[in-house]
């Protein structure tokens, strides 16, 4: 038995681990699968993690060693090389690895911090045989940063999410040429500092509206064909692109690792692929919170810490407590160029003072306003000169501010022209 397990000890299982200590539990335990704490940010070896939670500027494994620190002051107890493979409804957690075997451990609480998972070439139809040269970017980038071995040196990158802009600069670094980065939508998938510290500064093209239609070679990679696409994404004859490489990298998107969550019965969220939870970050299975990249794919890792500290404490407050507190939860709704919220329900009576309401837009806007409703009734709104789906964006809602609507019926997110 156990006050509170947190399954993954990446950035979100440990900053939740360390907030529900705070919080006052004592009975925490962390599952691991991986050989050692601090999840992907272990290979991310560059530097952009920590401004938020830090005030200075830090690489990914520095960043993760700031929280390995504290969870091991605070002597929580965390179990490596351990893969979880299911959880029942009765919050029962069954794991596995070498030194325990299979075990079974009941929890008061439970923290989903799985982190999430990239997709594959397989999920993308692109035609071609099978050679050897094809990477998804994160895979690159452990076989560089922590296994030392050199994947390409005439590199052709397929979608500009973070990942693969990220990579694009750390292979040239390392003397490869990377020829292009194509993106299937007519936008960017990663941040703009990104696309400006790692494509332009090396004077790598990025072109949007493109995909790759063919890859040549049957033992290896041996080239590449581009080619732009409609508005239907279907490919336009005639404007194919030949490269002559050796590697492609993949960076077309992530997908939260919720095969757990589905198990446990807990509501999906079709657009985040993760769990809908309340502005405790609870999902509606009681007493099981949700934190992190297994929630929905965040652009930085301080908000995650952010997110997760609030996890921490509210399974805290769970396990004390013993109960959900009766309140009165009123839906978020996404609506013109919103394309979810974070959380997706609010209790108005047992929130706390504030709630920070995340989420990203479908498209690239400029100069729009992103305003809240509560019922028909504007209540903000703020002008954006620019808003882009790789850039997260947010609303504080203060518990104040629902005083006057004690019927309130649903709370609207949306963009309007400003």
């Amino acid at each position: 038995m156990a006050d509170i397990i947190i399954i993954g000890g990446g950035p979100a299982g440990l900053a939740a681990a360390v907030a529900a200590r705070k919080a006052g539990v004592q009975d925490i335990l962390i599952l691991e699968r991986d050989h050692i704490l601090g999840g992907i940010l272990n290979q991310c070896i560059h530097n952009g993690f920590g401004l938020h939670t830090f005030k200075e500027e830090l690489t990914g494994p520095e960043y993760a060693d700031r929280y390995i620190r504290m969870v091991m002051a605070e002597k929580i107890p965390y179990k490596l090389d351990t893969m979880v493979i299911d959880i029942n409804k009765d919050r029962e957690v069954t794991f596995i690895n070498r030194e325990d075997g299979l075990q079974t451990v009941k929890a008061k609480a439970i923290i989903l911090a799985m982190g999430c998972r990239e997709r594959p070439r397989g999920a993308l139809n692109i035609p071609g045989y099978r050679p050897a040269g094809i990477y998804t970017a994160g895979t690159a980038q452990r076989l560089m940063n922590i296994e030392g071995h050199m994947v390409g040196r005439k590199v052709v990158i397929l979608g500009s999410g973070d990942i693969g802009l990220i990579m694009a600069r750390r292979m040239t670094l390392e003397g490869a040429k990377v020829e292009v980065v194509a993106e299937l939508m007519p936008y960017s998938g990663g941040l703009k500092r990104n696309i400006v510290q790692c494509l332009d500064d090396y004077g790598i093209p990025l072109k949007l509206s493109h995909t790759v239609t063919n890859i040549e070679g049957r033992d290896h990679v041996e080239g590449i064909t581009i080619a732009q696409v409609d508005a239907n994404r279907r490919p336009v004859p005639g404007t194919e692109e030949h490269y002559d490489a050796d590697t492609l990298l993949l960076s077309c998107g992530l997908i939260p690792e919720n095969e757990l969550t589905r198990g446990i019965g807990a509501s999906m969220n079709r657009v985040t692929s993760g769990p809908n939870v309340s502005d405790k970050l609870e999902t509606d299975a009681e007493g099981v919170f949700a934190c992190g990249n297994v929630l929905h794919v965040h652009d930085l890792v301080d908000y995650v810490s952010e997110e997760a500290t609030l996890a921490g404490t509210n399974a805290a407050a769970f396990v004390q407590s013993g109960q959900k507190s009766a309140g009165r939860p009123v839906p978020l709704t996404a609506e013109n160029g919103v394309r979810y919220t974070v959380p997706q329900t609010l209790d108005t009576e047992n929130m706390n003072d504030q709630v920070v309401v995340r989420f990203r837009v479908a498209d690239v806007y400029q100069n729009r306003s992103i305003c809240v409703y509560y019922d028909d009734q504007k209540i903000s709104s703020v002008r954006k000169k620019v808003l882009a789906p790789g850039e997260m964006e947010q609303v504080v809602l203060k518990k104040d501010s629902f005083k006057d609507y004690p019927d309130l019926k649903n709370i609207r997110i949306c963009t309007e022209e400003a």
